[in-house]
């Protein structure tokens, strides 16, 4: 018997990286596509652990819940620091710090 291609492998995997990558996103972004890709990583092991000889691409699943995981871990931190620093600077120490810094090197 032929083996199928696990549902959405590969979208969990692509869901993975791109919460890493859009973890400068206020932490936002990056947040929203770690959670649907452990959502979905769950769905497709169950769904793997029920028969996994009729399935392949296991791996990509396994990857890409460790990179959602990875990614929510960094948009957290991310989103942390950012309600740090509107608690402590406040939007108009915000804007006069990157002022500052445009100033400083000349931009």
């Amino acid at each position: 018997m032929e083996q199928q291609k696990l549902p959405n492998a590969t979208l969990i995997l692509v869901f993975g990286i791109i919460s890493i990558v859009t973890c400068c996103c206020y932490g936002v972004l990056g947040l929203i596509f770690g959670i649907i890709a452990i959502v979905m990583a769950k769905k497709a092991t169950q769904t793997y652990l029920e028969n996994p000889e009729q399935y392949s691409g296991y791996q990509n699943v396994k990857t890409g819940k460790i990179l959602a995981y990875i990614g929510i871990a960094l948009n957290v931190i991310y989103l942390i620091y950012t309600v740090w620093l509107f608690a402590t600077l406040g939007s108009d120490g915000i804007m006069n710090m990157q002022q500052e810094m445009l100033e400083k090197y000349g931009m």
